[in-house]
């Protein structure tokens, strides 16, 4: 007998794990964290960059 959510053929979503990303994506206070954190780190790096090509003054 087979469930009445479930189409034919299909295992039971219990059955198997949910993958990374769908993790990842279903939470959204780590999507918050990630965008705000990423831009935050590569501005960073970026003006790190910029600053070490500031000639020294004579």
């Amino acid at each position: 007998m087979t469930d009445e959510n479930q189409p034919a053929g299909r295992d039971a979503p219990d059955d198997e794990p949910l993958p990374l990303m769908q993790r990842i994506l279903d939470n959204p206070f780590l999507l918050l964290f990630l965008g705000v954190a990423v831009p935050t780190v590569f501005y960073i790096i970026w003006g790190i960059i910029e600053i070490t090509q500031i000639p020294v003054a004579n």
